[in-house]
Order: structure tokens, then C-alpha cells, then sequence
């Protein structure tokens, strides 16, 4: 993923299993759109961590998922998107407000490229 911005946003999280389908439908379909459409937000990517092996120093090392296990990555034209009007509107568009409550293990971080 080549990133074009100076800034990227990354947002991790857990969910409550119980929850974790309408997390992903409400994240895809309503949140990420949204802020697609704040000015200075030009792209985002979803991950979502998964266990896996790695050879490290002639060792194979078995490593458990991440926690948090998902993961946005929002690339951003300045750090000042994430306080303009536009952003905290679009934070609480939608049934994102709804959903949030069922995140636990919330991480936010800020990195400039390059």
C-alpha cells in the first residue's frame, strides 16, 4: 500500500464477538464512507490481525494475533483533519455511535510519513 499523504491516522480496536458482524457491516458500509468524504481524508485501509509464523534469526516463531485485532489506517493531508468540524461530524454519522460502545482496547496514533 504506497502511501500519498504525509500523515496517516491509525485507529485499533477489539469487539465483542457478539457484536463483530454488525462491526464490520457498520465500518465498511457507513464509517469509512463518511469519512472519506472530510476534507484532507484520502484513503483508508482495514486490517484485521491474524496469527502467523516467522523465521527470525534461523528460528521459526509461531506469533499470536495482535491485540487490538483490527485495525484503519486513514491517510490524512494534515493532522488538523482529525479536529475539523467536518471530522467530528462524521464520527457520529450513522449507527457508528451505536457500535462503539461495543470496542474495547481502543489505540489511536498519528505517524507523519517519510
Amino acid at each position: 500500500m504506497p502511501v500519498s499523504t504525509r500523515y496517516v491516522f491509525v485507529v485499533s480496536m477489539d469487539v465483542d464477538p457478539a457484536h463483530e458482524d454488525l462491526f464490520n457491516e457498520v465500518y465498511d458500509t457507513e464509517h469509512v464512507p463518511h469519512l472519506l468524504k472530510v476534507p484532507g481524508v484520502r484513503a483508508c485501509t482495514r486490517a484485521r490481525g491474524e496469527p502467523f509464523r516467522v523465521s527470525i534469526g534461523g528460528e521459526v516463531r509461531e506469533v499470536a494475533a495482535p491485540s487490538p485485532v483490527y485495525t484503519a489506517i486513514y491517510e490524512l493531508d494534515s493532522p488538523d483533519v482529525l479536529t475539523s468540524p467536518e471530522w467530528q461530524q462524521a464520527v457520529e454519522t450513522g449507527r457508528w455511535p451505536s457500535v462503539r460502545p461495543h470496542t474495547t482496547n481502543r489505540h489511536h496514533a498519528l505517524y507523519r510519513v517519510g
